[in-house]
């Protein structure tokens, strides 16, 4: 499942980097944290590898 904003993807990134210990988890914050917590390495390298071309700054409230 791709990122559906580029917030989404920069969070993504940094909580896979937490999870591959490259950063400290409490260098994380907000979704970036939860994000950490709920899901699997794998579900975030889907979403940090998407590419910000054609996404929004921020997903849109529905």
């Amino acid at each position: 499942m791709p990122a559906t904003s580029k917030a989404q993807q920069k969070a993504a990134g940094a909580a896979l980097s937490a999870k591959r210990g490259e950063t400290r988890r409490s260098e994380l914050k907000g979704a970036s944290k939860e994000m950490y917590d709920s899901m699997s390495e794998k579900q975030l390298e889907e979403f940090a590898e998407t590419k910000h071309k054609g996404l929004p700054d921020k997903k849109s409230e529905d």
